[in-house]
Parts: C-alpha cells; structure tokens; sequence
C-alpha cells in the first residue's frame, strides 16, 4: 500500500517500523522540524525523523501545513491509498484529510472517546482509570472525533508511569494499525456520551500542590513522569519526586513528619523514595537525606 507516515515523538517511532517492515510504501514521512534543544541550543530530530533517515525514506518537515499551500498541494500529488498519523503535532488541514483514497487514519493512545486531545495517557493515570487502550480512528475535521475502525484497552497498572504505558501503546498501536491496513473494518461513529478531554500540559504542571489528596499527588507524580515531572521547593530550591510512596501521618500540607522524608498532603502523607535537586542526578530518598537532612517540621513548597 502507497503511504505517508506523520508522527513525531518516540510513540510514533513502532508504527513506522512496522509498517516499513510489513513492505508498504512510505513514499514520505512527515514530522516536527528539528528543534534547539538544551543550554547549548544543538539541533535535535525528532524521534520519528531519526528513525525514517535510518530507513532510507523521504522526510518532509513543515513548519505550518495550514499555511504552506506548497506543501499540501505536494502531499495532495503523492497519490497515497492512506496517510497513517501518530502523534504528529499539527492540525492536518480538510484537503488533506481526504486526499488519500482511504484517508488519514489515527493512531491514539486512549479508548475514544475517553480522553480526545493532547495527552490522553496523563489524563488516564491521573483520573485513576483502571484501563487505557488504542484506538485506530478515521480521522476527521474534529479534534479526535472520528470514526473507529479498531481499538483494545490496556489495564493500567498501581505502579505505571506514562513511561511504562508510552512503551505499551506505541507497540499496540504499532500491531492494530498494520491490523486495519490489512483488513476490512467498518467505521463506527464514536458514542455522543463519555466524552472527556486531555489538555496540552505545561512545565507549570510540575509544581506540587500539598494540599491535594495523597492519592492524587501519587497519580501526579506517576502521571507526569518523565516530563513535566513533579517538584517542590525544598530550601528555596527545586526539588524533584521522580517516585513516592503513601506513608503514615497527618499534619499541616507539605511539612515534614518524620527523618524519612514523610510529607504531609491534604488527607495523609506520601513518602518520596527518588528525587533529584537541579543538575545533579537522581538518586534514593536515603542517599539524598544521608547528604541533606531535613528537619522535621520542614515545609516544602
């Protein structure tokens, strides 16, 4: 099958593969421009950009599709029997859309139409969802909204990070959508009920607000592992909880309870087993009390 290929960050990368692997024609790939990244301002590829030059094939990278009538009207004389999305990060124009004789299909990381947006994984870990999933999705001019043709749920684990779910999805999603090319699936309008929204997150999701629940402060910290990351001020500086535990206690939102680093949240006490100060690396809860104890009665925040 004649294809083009849009994603950008490591969860599109397994899709790609497979897809190449499978003996389709990725007559283009298309992904987020290369970036600045870190003090020394280097360009970066995107995951998806790496991974398609390691495979010989054709990458274009647009800075706006919206506004860059060249470049649709390339994408329009590439004669696709379907473009395949993961995760791309942008809005893909009406004449794209349906310029593939089978259109533009979705890869997306939540059981549609739970969690349509930015950052369906976040949200499921931070909502407490006992299950995630895949859905392949026929795409539309709305945002998730249409049609699925595929999908299988996942169970989320006590302990799973967005890490640890990232890792299962992007090969799931990698196996249903070969599944879907292959086959012969229907398109099956989403239900207008159980429509919720996962926001586009920020850096300034990071901060730790003490007065929440433990429960939630844990799903926090799980859910925004790696990025944003949760943190805290510890001594005017920022302190990261990479992970955490519950532990025993009460007391006034974000003080110290014990010589084991216990904080006290809205209802209980969590307990951070790893952390990392600015610049330096992470490392246990007691290697980092060993250096830097902490008074008990310590307010963090």
């Amino acid at each position: 099958m004649r294809l083009a290929f849009m994603g950008s960050p490591g969860f599109a990368v397994p899709a790609l593969r497979a897809l190449h692997a499978a003996g389709h024609d990725i007559v283009a790939v298309y992904c987020q421009p290369p970036r600045p990244v870190g003090r020394g301002h280097r360009i970066h590829k995107c995951p998806v950009h790496e991974a398609a030059e390691a495979l010989g094939l054709t990458v274009r990278t647009p800075e706006r599709l919206r506004r860059d009538d060249a470049e649709r009207a390339y994408f329009r004389a590439l004669d696709l029997d379907a473009a395949v999305v993961a995760a791309y990060g942008q809005i893909l124009p009406a004449d794209m859309l349906v310029a593939p004789r089978r259109g533009c299909i979705n890869i997306h990381a939540s059981l549609l139409p739970r969690w349509r947006g930015a950052a369906p994984i976040h949200a499921a870990i931070l909502a407490g969802d006992a299950q995630t999933g895949v859905t392949i999705m026929q795409m539309d001019e709305g945002l998730d909204t249409g049609a699925t043709l595929l999908a299988e749920a996942v169970p989320i684990g006590p302990e799973d990070t967005t890490v640890d779910l990232l890792d299962r999805l992007a090969d799931l999603g990698a196996a249903l959508v070969i599944k879907v090319l292959d086959g012969n699936f229907p398109p099956v309008p989403q239900p207008e009920g159980g429509v919720t929204y996962a926001p586009k997150l920020s850096k300034a999701d990071a901060e730790i607000d003490w007065s929440a629940s433990a429960a939630v402060i844990l799903r926090r910290i799980r859910a925004f592992r790696p990025w944003p990351g949760t943190e805290t001020r510890l001594d005017g500086e920022a302190l990261k909880i990479i992970r955490a535990e519950p532990a025993a206690g009460q007391g006034e939102p974000g003080t110290v309870l014990d010589d084991r680093l216990a904080i006290a949240c809205g209802d209980a006490a969590i307990r951070p087993t790893l952390v990392q100060r600015a610049g330096r690396a992470a490392m246990p809860a007691e290697a980092f009390l060993r250096g830097h104890p902490v008074a008990i009665g310590t307010r963090l925040g």
